[in-house]
């Protein structure tokens, strides 16, 4: 192929390599690890692990996260508070005290909520659930203390940890190297005395929804007042071939197929138990997504536009807890209301506001429960007109781009949105130009 050729292949394999993991709703969104040394033990030191969410919409949601690294050295974890390793491994050559985890690669998890209290610290313990910044940024931030031993007891001879993994629950996420920062600073209560980590290194974490998933989660369906078609979701939307149905010849994939909405079997006990391996059970449809939403244009006043949106589950296993939807659309700039949703602007690029958050109120709709008769939730939101861009034409009331939950929805072909009629129906045609003539006529009498 040439020197060129294999120049522009590695230029492009980086270029997409990095491209996969870059959100342009969210471009500086990810999960940073910081690890703080707080003190030193005489064979190692004691650290406060700290998981920030910087995702302004995408959360980690039940069973929770779990964080992964390779030690540089034979180091062991000696104690955990706040979380625990999932397997303690051989830790036959320790006579006396043994410790939490010898495993080379210790794989760690959040504790569930309720623990005696000596076992936790702040910011621990939700079973590994983590808020996205923009809708919670008190409940984007896990912690947890580590005692570590056989490290070094010095910043010259501690050695870092490396190969970092974290899963969201599931895959997504990549991990750099860890990197030596400043040393964090701590302030005392009453802010007049500063305090200061022995070390700190980060571990910066982002999410590609490639790596994620092969097939889209989620997709979006149209329709309109001023035109009765109704654009369903696409055929086969998130891959019809992983979701063959268990009730007639279908296999297993990663999902345990789908049964018919009217079904005896959706009605029958422990149908929305969740499986470990965490498989899916998916209601029928044409697009065997667990996720639809429908953007709804409803009505046209003469200086605002009402818009209904609808988020229906259709998973047996999974209810989302603190869902998050997020819309672009050029009118979003000037939102007056939004009903039984809380709404929250998304600004990525400055000035530019045609991005928002919609997600659910407090106790109220914030959980979007399992496929069935209240595995939906809705709402509509009332824009105001702006003269120089408003039109119903050329699609231009739907929206560009739909998340939920951080995963962008597979959206209808453009040439399917509905139309605006271009004319008048033929019989209304007709009426005026039969008036017309009947109007010169009584001229030509008169």
């Amino acid at each position: 192929m040439g020197l060129i050729g294999n120049c522009m292949l590695a230029i492009l394999a980086v270029t997409c390599s990095v491209a996969v993991a870059y959100d342009p709703l969210d471009p500086t969104g990810n999960i940073t690890l910081k690890w703080d040394i707080q003190s030193w033990t005489p064979d190692g030191y004691v650290a406060m692990v700290t998981m920030n969410n910087y995702q302004q919409y995408r959360q980690i949601m039940a069973p929770g996260w779990t964080l992964g690294w390779s030690w540089a050295k034979k180091e062991v974890i000696w104690s955990i508070v706040g979380a625990q390793a999932t397997e303690q491994g051989d830790c036959s050559k320790f006579k006396g005290g043994i410790p939490h985890c010898c495993k080379h690669t210790p794989s760690v998890v959040d504790l569930l909520p309720g623990v005696p209290y000596n076992q936790q610290i702040a910011n621990c313990c939700r079973g590994g659930v983590v808020s996205a910044y923009g809708q919670d940024p008190a409940g984007s931030v896990a912690a947890f203390q580590v005692s570590v031993g056989l490290a070094g007891t010095t910043n010259k001879t501690v050695k870092l940890p490396k190969n970092f993994t974290l899963m969201g629950p599931g895959l997504g996420y990549t991990c750099g190297p860890a990197t030596v920062v400043p040393s964090t600073v701590y302030w005392s209560a009453d802010h007049r005395r500063k305090t200061q980590a022995l070390m700190t290194w980060t571990v910066t974490c982002t999410y590609s929804q490639q790596l994620a998933s092969r097939y889209p989660t989620c997709c979006v369906s149209f329709s309109s007042f001023y035109n009765s078609t109704i654009v369903p979701c696409a055929r086969c939307a998130c891959g019809c071939g992983a979701h063959r149905s268990t009730e007639g010849r279908g296999g297993k994939s990663h999902s345990d197929g789908c049964i018919m909405g009217d079904s005896k079997r959706a009605l029958t006990p422990g149908v929305n138990t969740p499986k470990k391996d965490g498989a899916q059970l998916l209601q029928c449809t044409n697009h065997m997504c667990p996720i639809r939403v429908h953007w709804h244009v409803k009505l046209n006043y003469k200086d605002y536009w009402r818009a209904k949106i609808a988020v229906t589950n259709f998973n047996y296993r999974m209810n989302y807890t603190q869902w998050t939807l997020v819309a672009q659309h050029p009118n979003l700039n000037n939102v007056t209301e939004v009903f039984s949703f809380q709404y929250k602007p998304l600004l990525p690029y400055g000035n530019i506001n045609d991005t928002g958050m919609f997600y659910g109120m407090k106790l109220y709709n914030d959980l979007l429960m399992e496929a069935g008769p209240f595995g939906n939730v809705q709402s509509e939101v009332l824009m105001r007109k702006d003269d120089s861009t408003f039109t119903f034409g050329q699609g231009w009331a739907f929206p560009r781009k739909i998340y939920f939950n951080g995963d962008e929805c597979k959206m209808p072909p453009p040439d399917a949105y509905p139309y605006l009629p271009n004319s008048a129906p033929r019989f209304a045609v007709a009426s005026a130009v039969a008036a017309v003539a009947c109007l010169l006529a009584l001229l030509l009498l008169a």
